[in-house]
């Protein structure tokens, strides 16, 4: 059963049967909102891009993002590079995997975010969302949706963080302004 969250929301990230998760996805799937024009509604094509920034005490030690595909470790891989958006059609135009048992110990919290590279603003996206997906069985666990957009040009989706023995993700939704995960550290880092 998938928890649709609210911005600030946190859950465990535990199996429906107790047991825990071992590897998840982020997905993140967004398309281009359609603009009037004097010809009628048009859409122009949006280039998202999602990252995951790893911590170690709030220290940023690690990055997975479109220009380092896997984490140095190995544990954090992105998909590729999607540079148009809605070609899932509802499902993931972007995804990155995190093999959470082989996570080293330091890491305790990974932040996913999603920036326009192009520059364009939220008020050209519509349907865009981050989910978290039990990569052993497909089941999609969590999901936030971005409810409207903005003049702002990244997003800061969510964070999955060390809860105990297990993991719990909380719905950030915090919108930034930035080009790349290196822009948007100043907001990320008081969110940790």
């Amino acid at each position: 059963m998938t928890v649709n969250m609210t911005k600030g929301q946190a859950i465990s990230l535990q199996k429906n049967d107790g047991g825990t998760l071992t590897a998840v996805r982020m997905g993140l799937g967004w398309q281009a909102a359609p603009r009037r024009g004097l010809f009628g509604s048009r859409t122009r094509e949006i280039d998202l891009d999602a990252s995951a920034v790893l911590f170690a005490d709030k220290q940023p030690v690690d990055v997975v993002f479109f220009r380092h595909l896997v984490s140095d470790d190995g544990s954090v891989r992105h998909t590729g590079d999607n540079l148009v958006g809605g070609v899932g059609q509802g499902g993931d135009d972007e995804a990155i995997l995190v093999d959470l048992q082989r996570l080293p110990v330091h890491i305790d919290q990974i932040v996913f975010t999603v920036n326009s590279f192009t520059g364009q603003t939220f008020q050209e996206v519509q349907n865009a969302f981050c989910r978290i997906v039990d990569e052993t069985n497909g089941q999609e666990l969590a999901r936030y949706t971005l409810a409207g957009g903005g003049a702002y040009t990244a997003q800061i989706m969510a964070k999955v963080h060390r809860a105990g023995t297990g993991w719990s993700m909380t719905a950030l939704g915090t919108p930034a302004n930035g080009r790349t995960f290196q822009d948007l550290m100043p907001s990320i880092l008081p969110l940790l």
